[in-house]
């Protein structure tokens, strides 16, 4: 069985920058971690590993700085890593993302994809989704508990608010997972031996087969107009009064700041 994790390098939140031109973050010398919800993905496939014959492969798009955290999973216990890197896939949207992705997966091979259910620098939760219809597979969101996995079968947990629903589907298919699914391992010394002797593989458009006005800003619908970093500051008003009273005065503050 081969299962594919996707994850992202996403800017550590304390050091966001923006690019006032662009209205894209800025990524270059910017500090860099494994998106949090991609390593409960990648935990759950290790575990799997654990019980029956899997490949752990990982994939990620990016730049070529991206290979650190390729590298952090293979020692976390992924068996090989993938690195789309092309100049093409550059301002990519989540159509275009996941496009690439899709195109990346087909040309792996994956009886299970994995990812988490959304990255902290977007939150948009529509890369995995939108990978499984390129890929014309199943997916299932918000996984909480991997019940069974069959060899073309899996039963599945997914969070709901009052509770989760049990799922079953065939193989292939997607998921998507919460960080209730497990504790994330810390890397072992042998892991880490491993991670810095293994070869990272590197895709670009010609390797996956994707069509060029599918990729980056060409194939991007999505367009910003505008992002900027909300300024913090220290100032707080108490609210005085009956119950009644400070809901229609916390109501009234907050129309003013346009948060309603």
């Amino acid at each position: 069985m081969k299962i594919v994790v996707c994850i992202k390098q996403v800017p550590d939140t304390a050091e966001i920058k923006i690019n006032p031109e662009t209205n894209t973050l800025m990524r270059e010398g910017v500090p860099s971690i494994i998106n949090p919800f991609d390593l409960h993905a990648l935990e759950a496939a290790v575990r799997l590993k654990e019980q029956r014959t899997v490949r752990v492969t990982v994939l990620t798009m990016g730049p070529p700085q991206a290979e650190g955290a390729l590298r952090e999973a293979i020692s976390l216990g992924a068996d090989d890593a993938v690195l789309l890197s092309d100049r093409a896939f550059a301002g990519s949207d989540t159509w275009a993302t996941s496009y690439t992705l899709a195109k990346a997966i087909s040309t792996i091979g994956a009886d299970i994809v994995l990812c988490g259910k959304q990255a902290i620098d977007g939150d948009t939760a529509q890369v995995g989704p939108e990978t499984a219809e390129f890929l014309d597979i199943p997916h299932i969101s918000y996984v909480r508990k991997i019940e069974s996995v069959e060899d073309t079968m899996i039963k599945v947990q997914r969070l709901m608010d009052e509770g989760y629903d049990v799922v079953q589907s065939s193989l292939p298919v997607l998921l998507t997972v919460v960080k209730e699914l497990n504790i994330p391992r810390m890397p072992s010394i042998r892991g880490i031996l491993q991670s810095k002797k293994c070869e990272i593989r590197t895709l670009g458009k010609d390797d996956i087969n994707a069509d060029e006005n599918d990729l980056g800003l060409k194939g991007s619908p999505t367009q910003v107009k505008n992002i900027f970093a909300p300024e913090s500051t220290a100032e707080k008003k108490m609210i005085e009064g009956t119950a009644e009273e400070k809901v229609e005065s916390l109501l009234g503050e907050l129309k003013k700041i346009k948060c309603l």
